[in-house]
């Protein structure tokens, strides 16, 4: 059986929850993939509580609810013209930890620095913050909603390395 890691190749996995923060995540993916030589695995996880109370788990299909999300997200931050060697993956899981495994094998993991859980005032989310500090690779936490200006490209050069991030 071959190993998924040795399949998917060098990749950046993307946290989608949905969020304006995790769309700003793709647009910011799309940028380094071509810097890094990787292609984009963006994530979203769903996690499915034993006890809703009075709601019947059969009135919601969790994981067709994630995967909305995602082709949402995935519209919003790319268009029609999604970035070459794209995967979308709906995973059953806690976010944090399903992010957190799925960027064993990356060369980066972008994530939101705020999804729709949590405190509005929050510096960082219990998922970012998660991930910040377990992930095996570099971690991207993004902040803020994308404005409308593009993502500026990465210098790609060495002699680049020095020059900051802009964002036009």
């Amino acid at each position: 059986m071959e190993d998924q890691i040795t399949r998917v190749g060098p990749h950046i996995v993307v946290g989608v929850d949905g969020s304006p923060e995790s769309v700003l995540a793709l647009k910011w993916a799309q940028t380094l993939a071509g810097v890094l030589e990787a292609t984009i695995t963006a994530v979203t996880a769903w996690h499915f509580e034993t006890a809703f109370g009075p709601y019947s788990a059969s009135e919601w299909d969790p994981e067709s609810d994630t995967q909305q999300v995602l082709d949402t997200a995935l519209t919003q931050a790319f268009g029609d013209q999604f970035p070459s060697g794209l995967r979308a993956q709906a995973i059953r899981g806690r976010p944090a930890q399903v992010l957190i495994d799925e960027a064993k094998s990356a060369k980066m993991l972008i994530v939101g620095s705020r999804g729709h859980g949590g405190f509005a005032g929050m510096l960082l989310g219990s998922v970012s913050s998660a991930c910040a500090e377990h992930a095996s690779c570099p971690v991207l936490v993004v902040h803020g909603a994308d404005d409308g200006a593009e993502v500026a490209a990465v210098g790609a050069s060495h002699e680049d390395a020095d020059e900051p991030v802009r964002k036009n």
